[in-house]
This record gives structure tokens, sequence and C-alpha cells, in this order.
């Protein structure tokens, strides 16, 4: 996770040209293990902007070179806070999406982030309304 946290923390410090400090990081779960020897390739990627904070998107790959073969290890979401001089939150750039993935990851980013702050107690269950709408449930 150690890389996966600096990686991912890349990508929000070249987004928002500030530091940056990890606010969360959503459940790893590892679709295929990493075996010793393994080369690792780890791509992150900021999908949505709020008002201070970033979520970022990391994909983990991995390959057995003898073997010839790459695969999909795991994927997981950081989010991050940019910090001023000050080391108080600070504003942070739109993102713009490009195609229909990028416009898929940006829009599931408000729900993702309605879970983050439910879980963490920071919002009540009936304030989300992007999950209320998945689950159809009337406030």
């Amino acid at each position: 996770m150690h890389w996966m946290d600096i990686v991912s923390a890349i990508a929000a410090q070249k987004h928002s040209n500030r530091t940056v400090v990890t606010a969360s990081v959503d459940n790893i779960s590892f679709k295929h293990p990493i075996r010793l020897g393994n080369v690792v390739t780890l791509r992150a990627k900021v999908t949505r902007a709020f008002s201070s904070s970033m979520e970022v998107r990391i994909d983990v790959d991995a390959e057995d070179i003898p073997a010839g073969h790459k695969f999909e290890s795991n994927a997981a979401y950081f989010t991050f806070v940019a910090l001023d001089a000050n080391g108080k939150p600070t504003d942070v750039p739109e993102i713009e999406t490009e195609n229909d993935e990028e416009k898929e990851l940006y829009n599931g980013a408000l729900r993702r982030r309605q879970l983050r702050l439910i879980l963490s107690g920071r919002m009540k269950p009936q304030e989300a309304n992007e999950l209320k709408s998945i689950f159809d449930i009337k406030s």
C-alpha cells in the first residue's frame, strides 16, 4: 500500500500543484496476487476534484516476465486534500473529462465520496442524495 499511496499522491500533487495529504483510502482487494519476482506497474489518475480534496484511482498491474503473463492485480481509490503554504486546505482545479471512461469515473466519484463521508460519520445517510438515487430511497 505504501507505493500506492506515493503514486496516488504524486497524481494529486501534479493536478493541484500543491502539497497534499492522504485523507482516506478505500478498500483494497486483490483480484490476483502479486508474486515475488513479478514486475509491478502502478497508474494513478485524479478522477474528480471537490473544493480542496481530490479522488485518485490507482490501478495496479503485474507481469510475470518469464511466463509472458500480464494481469490486473487490484485497484483502489485514495482521497487527498491540498494544502496551502500554512498547512490549511486550499481549493483545487476542477477536472475536465475527455472520454466516456473518465466521465463514468467522475460521476461515480460523488457517490463514492458520499459513502466515505457516511462511513466516517461526517454525513447522515439521509443527506446522501446521490446514493439515494441508486437505491431508490425516499427522503
